[in-house]
């Protein structure tokens, strides 16, 4: 009894007097102090050098996003009195007709150009490595607007201007948050993930753990990812349903039958190409929504101060308000969300190691999180920010309904055929989402479902599976819209599903890359455990209680999940305490694994993961690039253990790229815009036959004809081509 009333004294009074700018940084800046830690301990970080420039990266992009939030939130701001609106009354809920026949033709034209871009760059699949990875061949700034494209389409135009349209700026705090996590990401968990080569998060838990550990992870991983396709589908049938009167039903087929089309003809590859095109589209038609509305009322300056203030805030209420509160986000979003978006959603990870080196991998990481993705949270949340300006201007009605917000402000700003470009964006956010996911369950279906029963398939039949996973994996989301449909919107359907499954998932790969300790069969229980734990509170909300910060309980219907709207975003916070306690408890309570089986698998052990990598001890350092003239093989050379084509090199261009027998080397087009199209990895070999006459003073490089022709364009057999030493 004392401790009960205990607890409820210290959750009234913390409840009163938390700050959520304070508190975000508090919890936050004990995950990015952690990884600051260990990011020093293994030489990443220092006071000179390149640990100095690691230093000032880190803590400059930590200070930016402080800045930035804490002038949102405490800054004094003009705001400009309301006008009354004098206009017609808006019409009911489905009643609406938005666009003209010329904006709806130019979204179907969008949709034959991202079959057409995806079926044309991935015509040349061969394997299931380039179907999955492409290659590992991809230059940083592709990566980087492929993952933006991915993540504005995980959280898109509709979902966010709603959030916008009644919350303000608060709605970018998932796009603002996400730094927290970056010590962790490039210096302890990208490296392992690049070096150790695996093909997937389940395979990677074998090698950590064991084989059970990866069947628990697969299910787990295929249900959310899964879930995530059906919440996606659910997203773009709710536009298309207040756009055409569509049902969202049918609406979801339309959009997975195109996404499936060019992923299953080009997988990875048409993947990151469509992606690119539809990241820059976004951003762009997102930014001309707000430039319109900016016009529209006389400049930026206007359109800011037509926002309330307390729309301008970074963060909304604490834990009042049941529907949207700080805390619940911060949890739910920031520690809970970002962590599996970033660590354990396949998807993402196929990204990273489609990168043509790790150095690479890291600058698009970086490029994304601290650049595009400040300029994403405009984009995504502009159609609602917009709207209550223009409510406020008197352009708007009041009674605009915020899942309408997107629609109705777009349609006020734009001429006809702007409106289709800007319905087209909304497109493109959500199938940019959908490919990536049809990959990534393709991948583990392949993987780690179907390859370890079947050890002796052959590339052919695993790229026959894999695509036709891809189909199958539409149509199971499909099959799971109408039961997002029972949420009130968007945000608390996408929310409550994240919250319930994710928590088990990153707790367990967090020990399992940064605790040494954590053993197998606490990994396994983690899992379980807190997944069952958490199905468990959907039926007791009151489990959660404890955890919520003082948010209030929401009032739900008597349906059998109902109780999945009670807490759903702290609920993220039960689960992580579940998960850990599981975990820590079952770790001591059990053996320690021995340290040889830990060995490029764990943090401070990336030296043994790239000898492994490469085949023999290296460095991460590349080197530089050299121009060298390049011949055809008459024949392609046997592929060394690490599954990569062998390319033959002269001495003297051996030397230049300061390069030995059985390093890794990248040749590519010299064209750096193609960002990795003609290009790709290979193992080094000395050309022997090259050290007499006058051949051993040319720089050239001998590819094999399939080699060759994956780099060289026809018509450039005689320009040279670049080439540099990876590590």
């Amino acid at each position: 009894m004392a401790e009960a009333t205990c607890w409820r004294w210290w959750s009234a009074y913390s409840d009163a007097t938390l700050d959520p700018y304070v508190y975000q940084y508090s919890v936050g800046g004990a995950v990015f102090g952690a990884g600051l830690y260990l990011a020093w301990r293994q030489g990443y970080v220092g006071l000179s050098g390149k640990g100095l420039r690691n230093l000032l990266i880190l803590l400059g992009g930590l200070a930016f996003f402080m800045v930035l939030q804490g002038w949102l939130q405490y800054a004094e701001m003009t705001e400009r009195p309301g006008q009354p609106y004098d206009g017609p009354p808006p019409p009911e809920p489905g009643e609406r007709s938005l666009g003209t026949g010329l904006d709806y033709a130019i979204v179907g034209l969008y949709f034959v150009a991202i079959l057409a871009i995806g079926t044309w760059f991935g015509r040349r699949q061969k394997t299931s490595r380039d179907f999955f990875f492409g290659g590992q061949r991809f230059s940083w700034w592709l990566i980087a607007f492929s993952l933006v494209a991915t993540t504005v389409g995980s959280a898109s135009f509709v979902k966010y201007s709603k959030v916008a349209f009644g919350e303000g700026l608060a709605s970018s705090q998932t796009y603002l948050n996400d730094w927290l996590w970056t010590p962790l990401l490039l210096f302890g968990w990208l490296p392992i993930l690049y070096f150790s080569r695996v093909t997937s998060i389940p395979e990677y838990f074998q090698r950590r753990f064991s084989s059970r550990a990866r069947r628990v992870v697969t299910w787990l991983l295929l249900a959310y990812l899964i879930g995530y396709v059906g919440v996606n589908l659910f997203t773009m049938g709710k536009a298309l349903n207040i756009l055409l009167g569509w049902p969202i039903p049918l609406a979801a087929v339309v959009v997975a039958g195109v996404s499936a089309i060019y992923v299953t003809a080009g997988g990875q590859t048409s993947v990151i190409m469509t992606d690119l095109f539809q990241g820059v589209m976004l951003l762009a038609v997102g930014g001309l929504l707000v430039y319109l509305g900016a016009d529209h009322v006389g400049g930026m300056e206007s359109l800011w101060e037509n926002m309330p203030r307390g729309h301008r805030t970074a963060f909304t209420n604490f834990a009042e308000d049941p529907g949207y509160n700080s805390v619940g986000i911060f949890w739910q979003d920031a520690m809970a969300n970002s962590a599996m978006f970033y660590f354990l959603n396949q998807g993402i990870i196929m990204r990273f190691l489609a990168a043509r080196s790790l150095g690479e991998g890291r600058k698009a990481v970086i490029s994304m999180l601290l650049i595009l993705m400040p300029i994403a949270a405009i984009v995504v949340a502009s159609g609602g920010w917009v709207a209550r300006a223009l409510v406020n201007t008197g352009d708007l009605s009041p009674e605009t309904q915020g899942a309408e917000a997107f629609f109705v402000a777009a349609e006020f700003l734009s001429r006809p055929g702007v409106f289709g470009l800007v319905m087209a964006a909304l497109t493109a956010a959500l199938m940019s989402t959908v490919d990536t996911l049809i990959t990534a369950v393709a991948a583990i279906v392949v993987n780690d479902v179907y390859q370890p029963k079947h050890p002796e398939a052959t590339d052919a039949d695993l790229l026959r599976v894999a695509r036709g996973s891809s189909i199958g994996v539409a149509l199971l989301g499909i099959a799971l819209v109408p039961i997002f449909m029972m949420f009130e919107s968007i945000y608390a359907a996408h929310a409550s599903f994240t919250a319930a499954v994710t928590p088990p998932l990153v707790v367990a790969l967090l020990f399992g890359v940064f605790w040494k300790r954590y053993t197998t069969t606490a990994a396994i229980w983690t899992m379980i455990g807190g997944a069952v734990a958490i199905i468990i509170s959907i039926f007791v909300p009151d489990l959660v209680a404890p955890f919520s910060h003082g948010v209030p309980a929401k009032e739900v219907g008597d349906g059998l999940f109902e109780g999945a709207k009670q807490f759903k975003f702290t609920r993220a916070l039960y689960g992580f305490a579940v998960s850990a306690a599981i975990g820590v408890v079952v770790t001591l309570a059990t053996r320690a694994p021995s340290v040889d089986s830990l060995r490029g698998l764990v943090w401070g052990t990336v030296a043994d993961a790239l000898a492994r990598y490469k085949g023999s001890p290296g460095t991460e350092d590349e080197g530089r690039w050299v121009r060298a003239a390049v011949r055809r093989g008459d024949q392609d050379l046997e592929r060394s253990s690490t599954g990569l084509p062998t390319v033959r090199v002269s001495p003297a261009l051996a030397e230049a790229l300061e390069v030995k027998a059985g390093d890794l080397v990248f040749v590519s087009d010299t064209r750096r815009w193609l960002g990795g199209l003609r290009a790709s990895q290979g193992v080094a070999m000395i050309d022997d036959g090259a050290a007499a006459g006058a051949a051993a003073e040319l720089e050239f490089v001998i590819l094999g004809p399939a080699l060759h022709d994956a780099v060289v364009v026809p018509r450039r057999t005689t320009l040279p081509i670049r080439i540099k030493r990876l590590c």
